[in-house]
């Protein structure tokens, strides 16, 4: 598994994350990472996920010379 942690107290728009969470937990699709549950840790929500070898679509994104096209069709998929 992977786990994100993400700040409460610094988040700006917690609903966001909110609706961000129920969606996964109600749409499956083996086209995006699989949710599996999540935990209040102190001042953390930690987001338990599928782990994907490679790391994140924003590290891939920020190591890798791509053309705003390419990016577009990977977040597409």
């Amino acid at each position: 598994v992977a786990i994100k942690k993400i700040n409460l107290q610094g988040l700006r728009r917690k609903e966001l994350t909110f609706n961000e969470i129920m969606i996964m937990k109600k749409y499956r699709s083996p086209n995006v990472v699989s949710y599996l549950d999540s935990y209040l840790v102190g001042e953390e929500l930690w987001l338990t996920m599928e782990y994907m070898d490679g790391g994140t679509l924003r590290d891939v994104i920020n190591e890798s010379d791509i053309f705003e096209s390419h990016i577009a069709a990977i977040s597409r998929e």
